[in-house]
């Protein structure tokens, strides 16, 4: 099965594509910014990735969700449920994590599916 990396760096890929799965590096927002507009942020990122690997929102299989803060739970989830519109939600997990600086309030990782198949 061929292996196609996208906005790949010395350090690692935006999105990596095997067989029919897309694979996104963590995604984060502005620094600085509220844990709403970091999670809108990276939500938009999320969606013109998917875009470029041939995947959508709705092909999303499983997100996996750090905060920096479990008290900006209800925050983020604001924006989120927004984002979803209450159909095709992925299996998700949500924790604390300390992220690469302080100025990072959410880090989002999704796995997808294709939205058709690739040779």
């Amino acid at each position: 099965m061929n292996i196609t990396r996208l906005h790949a760096g010395p350090r690692m890929s935006q999105a990596v594509i095997h067989g029919n799965t897309v694979y996104l590096a963590g995604q984060v927002g502005d620094p600085g910014k509220s844990v709403a507009e970091q999670t809108k942020a990276v939500l938009s990122q999320i969606d013109a990735l998917l875009g470029e690997t041939g995947s959508a929102k709705s092909k999303i299989l499983s997100a996996t969700i750090w905060l920096a803060d479990m008290a900006d739970f209800n925050e983020m989830n604001s924006v989120w449920d927004a984002w979803v519109g209450g159909q095709d939600a992925p299996a998700r997990a949500t924790g604390e994590a300390k992220l690469a600086t302080p100025d990072y309030k959410v880090e989002i990782i999704v796995i997808a599916g294709l939205e058709s198949a690739r040779p």
